[in-house]
């Protein structure tokens, strides 16, 4: 049962109501993000729900058992609110949302809360995503412990695999740009030394992200050229610390 406050469930009750879908977005670097799907902003609870979101949520179930919630999100790509280079860095990954409904005509009246959780999987498109949006019971349906297996189960330098990896780290600058990642000329590691290893940017758009090293070669009057697996989110620029 949901609770709303009194006139609010009179409101309700009513054969034409005013109402708005409102969803608040919350990423783990504490930035707050609100749309709702009326045509005009909503401010409610000192946060501003922009309505040239583009969302569109699926049917929202609720059910009295342990059953996973099911509910997807659709939203249109925009500088404005959501870009593709913004999820792509994973600026969304595992963000809070709250998803609640409010009588645009008086919002005073409070909110009806219909969903809370965070965001799963998120699939691109064409100009358009669609996220999942993970209950309060879908952390019940993972696996608690781990499974033995032949490789190593701890990653390289954390807590329980004790390697110190600050004698396997270096430090520089891009000094240019290749196909499938950058060069620095101030290396001079022989060839393969860093291929499979990882690059954290320091500076840059990029200051705080990681991407994995396909291969790296030493060139003569070039120094270290490090093909990345995949391209970082936002453009590389000379001067770029890693």
């Amino acid at each position: 049962m949901k609770d709303v406050s009194g006139p609010f469930a009179a409101h309700l009750a009513q054969e034409v109501t005013t109402l708005a879908t409102c969803w608040k977005l919350t990423r783990r670097d504490a930035v707050v993000m609100g749309f709702t799907d009326h045509d005009v902003a909503i401010v409610f609870d000192g946060v501003a729900y922009q309505a040239q979101s583009g969302f569109t949520p699926s049917a929202i179930q609720n059910s009295g058992d342990l059953r996973v919630d099911n509910l997807d999100m659709e939203g249109m790509l925009s500088a404005g609110s959501l870009s593709e280079v913004d999820i792509h860095a994973g600026l969304y990954d595992f963000a809070a949302i709250d998803v609640f409904m409010v009588n645009y005509a008086d919002v005073s009246q409070g909110a009806l809360r219909l969903r809370r959780g965070w965001l799963g999987e998120v699939a691109m498109g064409q100009n358009a995503f669609v996220a999942e949006v993970r209950g309060l019971t879908q952390k019940l349906s993972q696996s608690m412990g781990e499974l033995y297996s032949a490789s190593c189960r701890a990653a390289l330098g954390d807590g329980r695999c004790k390697v110190d990896l600050a004698a396997h780290t270096v430090s520089g600058a891009v000094s240019a740009l290749t196909l499938q990642g950058f060069s620095d000329t101030t290396r001079a590691e022989a060839s393969g030394l860093f291929s499979f290893g990882k690059v954290t940017m320091i500076s840059g758009a990029n200051a705080g992200l990681s991407m994995e090293v396909k291969e790296y070669v030493f060139q003569t009057g070039t120094g270290g050229i490090f093909s990345l697996v995949l391209p970082l989110p936002y453009a590389l620029q000379p001067g770029d610390s890693y």
